[in-house]
């Protein structure tokens, strides 16, 4: 029988819990008040979360994080956005979304490793530039595949609804890039750990 080291628990432990406070933040990031937007899709600062998420904890941290994240609002605590709950929201207008939320923060968190020793700029405009890239191609495109589905509309009438959110889910990318360079400079051992 092998045991495990002492480090390797206490790497194990923070993972865990790096996991599971970044899936309260993307929660939070949901439900604060939102703004709804065209075809009843909500504004809010949940893209933020799913950026800072795989902008700080890269990769595969990133992507458990959002993942928990669905898992616990699917199984009834409503942290999806205006509080909904349950596996019926990904029967929805946000259902694509919910889908590309996890490959979001995946991407922008191998980003974020690949430059994580690069300095700052560099950090901070790849993390930028990468979520943008996700923000259309990923997401925008999920999520309009789902709300041309749950609303029985052609795919160009639900682009057309998706493409507003597409600036400021950008913007939103971009200072989660800001905000995850400065926490990487007080702890760069954030990506390595």
């Amino acid at each position: 029988m092998t045991t495990r080291s002492p480090a390797r628990r206490r790497s194990s432990a923070a993972d865990l819990a790096l996991i599971t406070t970044f899936a309260a933040v993307i929660g939070v990031c949901a439900v604060l008040p939102a703004i709804t937007g065209v075809a009843g899709v909500p504004f809010t600062l949940q893209m933020f979360g799913i950026f800072i998420a795989g902008a700080l904890l890269g990769p595969i941290r990133g992507f458990l994080a959002v993942l928990l994240y669905l898992a616990v609002a699917t199984a009834g605590v409503p942290i999806f956005t205006q509080g909904q709950a349950g596996p019926g929201v990904w029967a929805g207008t946000t259902g694509g979304y919910l889908l590309a939320f996890p490959f979001a923060a995946l991407l922008v968190g191998a980003a974020a490793a690949l430059v994580a020793r690069r300095g700052p700029a560099v950090f901070t405009v790849t993390v930028a530039l990468v979520a943008a890239v996700v923000t259309v191609a990923v997401v925008g495109t999920l999520g309009t595949l789902g709300m041309a589905r749950a609303m029985d509309v052609p795919l160009g009438v639900a682009w057309g609804y998706a493409t507003p959110f597409f600036l400021v889910d950008i913007v939103k990318g971009a200072l989660a890039a800001v905000v995850a360079a400065a926490v990487h400079r007080a702890f760069p051992q954030l990506l390595r750990g």
